[in-house]
């Protein structure tokens, strides 16, 4: 079956130096790019991350120091990666707690404008998980009666996971084949996240909200009344890059408002004034 894109589609994997998003840094990225009319292209990518790849790493995807060791920088990358992935929509296995930040925070440590707003992010990890509960390799086995080789080698495993997720769309009747309800279907939250991580979320009432901690459900315009140093302990913590960013814009949100408030408020004020003034002349014949 092929997927009802509207949409470029880019299904991608990443092998890393460790799993910590906001720290580690990218060793290797595979795309397959799908366009809506079913052509495919790829990119796979080795890239040199600047700090050691810890020996536990190594060990699972196979890539050493020395296999880097001269490769381009992500700074010298960010652009090919950018262009290749254009305004497509995002997919992978386990990519919306890992890959997708990942990806994020490369392109903000090296201060490049890649926009991940209006993408829709398909987890194909989080489609299994609630159909079927078991890992890519007994995916790939399950769903395309295959065995997968080549496991942690990003381009075998960015292959596989696109045609899990066409199996999976094939399968399950309950799965409508469009990229929004994949996108929904695939969260476990039930609020919108809005910094991948999920730190920051968007309520029922499409207010931002803290999603973790003592603030947990509260909105981040009330924290910040009741707790300011609240925000400046977050920025000033080891959080993704991209969470510090969206608290940044989402803040400067609250700050516009409580401008354009302000201004009504004096216009309205200026205006009784007026009034009053208009009155008393009319009163007095002046």
């Amino acid at each position: 079956m092929s997927l009802n894109l509207k949409n470029d589609l880019c299904v991608f994997d990443i092998e890393s130096t460790g799993l910590d998003v906001s720290q580690d840094r990218i060793v290797e990225i595979s795309i397959l790019k799908i366009s809506p009319n079913g052509e495919e292209s790829k990119l796979t990518l080795r890239i040199n991350p600047e700090i050691p790849i810890s020996k536990e790493s190594s060990e699972i995807h196979g890539i050493t120091q020395e296999d880097i060791k001269g490769e381009p920088s992500f700074k010298e990358l960010a652009n090919t990666i950018a262009d290749f992935i254009g305004k497509a929509d995002l997919a992978g296995f386990n990519s919306n707690k890992f890959d997708i930040p990942m990806l994020a925070e490369e392109f903000l440590r090296v201060e490049h404008d890649f926009d991940m707003r209006n993408r829709k992010f398909i987890d194909v990890q989080n489609i299994f998980h609630k159909m079927e509960q078991r890992t890519l390799v007994a995916a790939y086995k399950f769903y395309c009666e295959k065995d997968l080789e080549n496991f942690h080698s990003a381009e075998a495993d960015a292959m596989a996971t696109y045609e899990v997720l066409k199996a999976q769309v094939d399968k399950y009747e309950e799965l409508e084949n469009n990229m929004e309800f994949l996108a929904e279907f695939s969260t476990h939250n039930k609020f919108k996240i809005l910094d991948f991580a999920g730190r920051i979320a968007e309520n029922e009432n499409g207010e931002a909200v803290y999603n973790f901690g003592k603030h947990k459900g509260k909105t981040i315009e009330e924290v910040n009344k009741k707790e300011a140093g609240y925000y400046g302990w977050m920025m000033n913590s080891n959080f993704p890059r991209y969470t510090k960013a969206v608290l940044k814009q989402e803040l400067e949100k609250i700050k516009a408002k409580k401008q354009e408030q302000k201004k009504v408020l004096k216009e309205k004020e200026e205006k009784r004034m007026e009034n009053k003034i208009e009155a008393l002349k009319s009163k007095f014949g002046k």
